[in-house]
């Protein structure tokens, strides 16, 4: 292997304003929180440009710990933006897509905990029973339950 190679996809960084509530949906989801720190100082300031940045941080994975999900909230500067969900046709990155063996079962968990379905649950050929869902904060999910 040569130097300067794409080693694999780390995680997914998502922003929010109530870090107890999104962990909730997610764990509810079957993410598990694998840590929580808070970051700060001159490392953070020049990483992600912006002056005195104080930000909140847990991790999560995935049952196949393959895929993470970064959560970040900032304590300082305050975050930006209301997370009003916004349309599937909205530029930029619009859902996170997660396999789930029982659509249904899975829907019903997220619901209690305030997801919205947006449309319907639908069936793709005989192959795949699918949704979309906003969870908290404007975060769109997408659940797939592979039928056969």
């Amino acid at each position: 292997m040569t130097a300067g190679n794409l080693l694999r996809m780390d995680n997914v960084g998502i922003m929010v304003r109530d870090m107890e509530r999104v962990i909730e949906f997610f764990t509810e989801l079957g993410l598990s929180v694998e840590g929580r720190t808070t970051v700060e100082g001159d490392w953070v300031d020049l990483t992600i440009g912006i002056e005195n940045a104080r930000c909140e941080i847990a991790m999560l994975a995935t049952p196949d710990s393959v895929v993470r999900l970064e959560l970040s909230r900032f304590i300082t500067p305050e975050a930006i933006g209301n997370g009003t969900p916004v349309p599937v046709n909205t530029l930029g990155i619009r859902r996170l897509m997660f396999a789930v063996d029982d659509l249904h079962a899975v829907l019903a968990r997220l619901q209690a905990v305030g997801a919205e379905l947006v449309g319907e649950v639908t069936q793709y050929r005989d192959m795949y029973r699918l949704c979309y869902l906003n969870g908290p904060e404007g975060i769109l999910i997408a659940l797939a339950e592979k039928l056969n």
